[in-house]
């Protein structure tokens, strides 16, 4: 009895690990699939999947300041938070 239920832990356990939550960062660059593609690798506007995270977030905060103009990318911009813009240009950045 106590080995039937040691595995049924073990197997829940198992379950949730691969239930895991999508990685920060990949439910949010799907609004950018449109312009950049799927993952951000194109075709389309800028390749975004494997730059560098820090200049991922350079532009997007740049974008939402207004340093680069009031366009579509501007509004996109406005409506993300610290936190997520970073975890939508780590998790970019990770794409190849």
């Amino acid at each position: 009895m106590k080995q039937l239920a040691a595995g049924a832990i073990a197997l829940a356990l198992a379950g949730a690990a691969q239930a895991q939550t999508t990685p920060p960062g990949r439910l949010l660059a799907s609004n950018c699939f449109q312009c950049h593609g799927t993952n951000g690798q194109g075709p389309g506007f800028d390749r975004l999947a494997g730059k560098s995270a820090s200049e991922l977030y350079k532009e997007l905060k740049e974008f939402q300041t207004g340093h680069e103009g009031d366009g579509i990318m501007a509004r996109h911009a406005l409506g993300y938070t610290d936190a997520q813009l970073r975890a939508l240009a780590q998790w970019l950045s990770t794409q190849r």
